[in-house]
């Protein structure tokens, strides 16, 4: 019998990051929803546990490398193994009003979160993976990170979503050939807290590319941006 897989879902406990978590554990695969908000977290994996699917509670705020660190610690020491990361936690704190030092404090604080985390957990990750040639990174990105589709405001989130893809270039590039693929994916227009009641695509549908891409087979493509599981520009 094959052995279990494991995946970290970041940002787990609501929207997208919630659905992807309900559809990997679907799948069998033994999910650590990861929270930055422990209690939320605990709430959220027991939910889904009561459905009989396999998820628990991580607290993993993406913003702290040492909660980064303290997370990836455990899952080398105590699971041993690692062969999904979704980096889905994300923020987007822009205000119309700031002034430029405003502007550049937000920029930090949302790069921080939506890069340098997803970086991090993306390092520590990869000799966990490489150990077994086995791994499956997909980075939430955007269309508004896409230099093919960029526009006018919303810099902060716009930096950070080109930013992600950057990374998942990179680390595609240095893993070729280790069995790890690295991809991003924009989910579209989602009804979250964050897309609003406007929003035009379901959780469901939002999540439906990021569980693909995490359970692709060994020959699948790694180093793309996709949309509806096919592949856009950069």
């Amino acid at each position: 019998m094959a052995e279990q897989r494991i995946a970290i879902v970041t940002g787990g406990n609501r929207g997208i990051g919630l659905e992807v978590c309900r559809q990997l554990a679907g799948r069998g695969i033994r999910v650590i929803l990861g929270s930055r908000d422990a209690a939320r977290g605990a709430v959220a994996a027991r939910e889904l546990a009561a459905a009989g699917l396999p998820v628990e509670a991580r607290q993993l705020d993406v913003s702290s490398a040492k909660s980064i660190s303290e997370c990836m610690n455990w899952v080398r020491n105590d699971v041993g193994r690692l062969d999904i990361l979704v980096n889905n936690a994300g923020v987007m704190i822009e205000e119309g009003d700031a002034d430029p030092l405003e502007e550049l404090e937000i920029i930090r604080e949302t790069m921080q979160t939506n890069v340098y985390g997803p970086f991090l957990l993306s390092r520590l990750a990869i000799p966990i993976m490489k150990s077994r040639r086995h791994g499956r990174i997909v980075n939430l990105s955007s269309s508004m990170g896409s230099l093919t589709e960029i526009g006018a405001g919303y810099i902060a989130y716009r930096l950070s979503k080109a930013g992600i893809n950057v990374v998942t270039r990179v680390i595609a590039a240095e893993t070729e050939g280790m069995g790890i693929l690295v991809n991003s994916v924009d989910p579209g227009w989602v009804q979250t807290g964050m897309g609003g009641r406007g929003a035009t695509r379901t959780l469901e549908k939002g999540a439906e590319t990021v569980t693909w891409l995490a359970t692709l087979p060994d020959d699948g493509p790694t180093g793309a941006f996709f949309r509806d599981r096919k592949a856009i520009a950069w």
